[in-house]
């Protein structure tokens, strides 16, 4: 049993989909990437829960 020939719709799609996918790709590499600069910096990573953080609060100096 043969498969019949591929549209010309279906050859659309996919090209559609796989230009879709390279840039679902790119920006996932792109987070990961910016994730792994912010981990090696070793900044305090620290979720925004609207409060106040003591730590977070630049310090002025007392002299």
């Amino acid at each position: 049993m043969a498969f019949p020939p591929t549209h010309e719709l279906h050859k659309r799609r996919f090209s559609r989909n796989l230009g879709l996918g390279l840039t679902l790709a790119a920006f996932v590499a792109l987070v990961f990437a910016l994730t792994v600069v912010k981990v090696q910096r070793g900044d305090p990573l620290q979720g925004y829960d609207h409060v106040v953080q003591p730590e977070a609060v630049p310090q002025e100096d007392a002299g």
